[in-house]
């Protein structure tokens, strides 16, 4: 039987000359980002002890564009042979073995140490009681540096160790072997399965998703910007481009730094397939974008083009930094200035999509559209709206819009689904309901703290609004607003109330200055609270009293009371909030 691959044998040496001399190059179907060091640790502690560490695939193609090298140098000449599977592994040895810097995760470039312990034969990831410790050699990596006397570095290495620990013949002799048997790891022979040149790009890429998708499943991101690297390489990198430009600030050009969210390119891509095709199913999109008719079942190359062309336009739009930046303003107009008030990233991707339908097809008025996605941000993240099934829960959403034919009808329909969830029912039953719980990270939790923003709302026993306590990017010591038990812990606990799901009920939680959260320490409420009112007439208590949900004589009820009283006003004020955004 004909196959599309040959299996070819190398040794590790031979496999790093040809990335050196740049005959083996990296088609961008996988990230050239390695793994943590502790895994590169371990495919060294495998080569060592002979263990079989897998194989690679190669596909041999000399005319193919795009293609990236390993490392960060540039190479001689272009790749022959493309990577299509095992680039992690790699890019991990070719890394150690010349000692060269590799791309991160977070696109900045370092190096990969790794030391050894020729008396236990152990290797590790340095740390600063390994740094000092005589019986590591600090760095393989310079084990197989050109011009390299391997016999001087035992030499150096045993004379160092004993001025430290005695070192018998017999130890010696060992420590000998395991710098040698180390060395030799260039020797080590690996399978290799070359496809052949006579496949196309899409076999490739298919290849390559049936291979991971045994093992490690890739999820459909994955499998789209598969394609996107062998057809349409510039955007892969586009959105790769924006998101380490998201990572940090910068003073000179304008960026998609923000402090909410630090997209990935698979999120940003969410976004772009939302706008171009209304589908949030990527599982669709994997079959539309390799030309394929999902009613039909028939494939087309023409149709594949015309879907990667729409990709494009929508793509541009999804990365354009002003309409990034006004859609970040909706969230912080929703009351949501701190990333740490963001339950779940859906909701913003899924969110920015509707801000994109709403601003690039149906040029909604940007005053309008903010407006109308901050509601929608609000509805979607107090809601949970896409926290459990996000994709199935986005495809329902879309599907409503693709009769859309103009801006009112667009408007009128997110308005409809916005009010169909935050019924009267919503606010005095269902809400109520969600604060009985002392999770820190409950969305109904977060949203409270948003209205307090959007409230313009004073912390608790301060004169500084919230909103400037909490702002993103601060940072101190302290905390500048930190939860404080309305009745304190150790209070509760020595009145009989001695479960943390108990003393822990957001609603017995307030937000103040860490300098009173210290000073009231565990004093109970009708001790400290006299002290703290005098710092306000009754009409600025009043208020306060409402913002923080604090129900008339608080501090002489009972606590079980307390709470359920609570609750409802929280609720109370999260609607009133909401209403201020309407």
């Amino acid at each position: 039987m004909a196959t599309l691959f040959k299996d070819v044998k190398y040794n590790l040496n031979s496999l790093i000359q040809n990335i050196d001399l740049g005959t083996i190059g990296l088609p961008d179907i996988q990230r050239p980002f390695v793994w943590k060091d502790t895994k590169v640790r371990d495919l060294f502690d495998s080569l060592y002890k002979g263990y079989p560490v897998g194989y690679f695939l190669f596909w041999e193609n000399a005319n193919i564009d795009g293609v990236k090298g390993i490392g960060t140098d540039e190479k001689q000449k272009f790749a022959n042979l493309l990577i299509v599977d095992g680039q992690q592994r790699l890019t991990s040895l070719y890394a150690v073995l010349k000692g060269q810097e590799v791309i991160r995760e977070n696109y900045e470039t370092a190096r990969i140490i790794i030391t050894f312990n020729p008396l236990e034969e152990k290797f590790e990831v340095p740390d600063a009681a390994i740094r000092k410790n005589p019986r590591y050699y600090q760095n393989i990596s310079d084990l197989w540096q050109p011009n390299i006397n391997i016999f001087k570095v035992i030499m150096d290495f045993v004379t160092n160790l004993k001025n430290h620990i005695e070192v018998s013949d017999e130890l010696e002799t060992k420590i000998q072997e395991a710098f040698m048997r180390l060395k030799n790891l260039e020797n080590y022979p690996f399978s290799v399965l070359e496809l052949s040149q006579e496949i196309n790009e899409e076999q490739v890429a298919d290849v390559f998703v049936r291979i991971n998708s045994e093992g490690k499943a890739l999820n459909q991101a994955d499998f789209i910007l598969t394609l996107m690297s062998v057809f349409w390489d510039e955007g892969r990198t586009n959105l790769e481009n924006f998101c380490r430009d998201a990572r940090k600030p910068t003073t000179t050009n304008a960026t998609p730094f923000n402090y909410l969210i630090v997209p990935k390119p698979e999120q940003m891509l969410r976004a772009s397939v939302g706008l171009a095709f209304r589908r949030a199913r990527l599982q669709y999109i994997y079959s539309i974008l390799r030309g394929k008719d999902l009613d039909t079942g028939l494939f087309s190359e023409e149709r594949r083009e015309l879907q990667f062309e729409k990709l494009k336009v929508a793509q541009k739009h999804a990365l354009d930094i002003q309409h990034w930046h006004e859609f970040i303003k909706a969230l912080k107009q929703a009351g949501y200035n701190n990333e740490s008030f963001i339950s779940s990233n859906n909701n913003i991707l899924y969110s920015y999509v509707f801000f994109l339908i709403g601003r690039v097809d149906f040029k909604v008025d940007l005053f309008e559209l903010k407006k109308l996605i901050a509601k929608w941000f609000f509805m979607c993240t107090i809601t949970g709206r896409y926290t459990g099934s996000p994709e199935t829960a986005m495809e329902m959403d879309l599907a409503k819009f693709r009769s859309i034919t103009n801006a009112q009808e667009f408007i009128d329909e997110l308005n409809t689904v916005i009010d169909s969830q935050l019924t009267n029912d919503f606010w005095s039953v269902t809400l109520p309901l969600d604060l009985a719980t002392s999770s820190f990270r409950s969305p109904s939790l977060f949203a409270y703290y948003a209205s307090l923003n959007i409230l313009n709302a004073l912390g608790l026993f301060s004169k500084l609004q919230v909103k400037e306590l909490l702002e993103s990017g601060l940072r101190a010591n302290k905390s500048p607003l930190e939860r404080h038990h309305l009745f304190p812990k150790a209070w509760l606990m020595r009145n009989g109330v001695t479960e943390s799901r108990d003393y822990n009920q957001i609603a017995n939680f307030a937000l103040v200055e860490w300098s009173d959260n210290i000073a009231i320490s565990d004093k109970e409420p009708k001790v400290y609270l006299s002290y703290y009112k005098e710092r306000f007439d009754d009409a600025e208590y009043k208020q306060m009293e409402f913002w923080h949900a604090l129900p008339t004589d608080w501090e002489l009820m009972d606590y079980k009371t307390f709470l359920l009283e609570r609750r409802k006003l929280i609720a109370e004020v999260v609607k009133v909030a909401y209403q201020k955004l309407n």
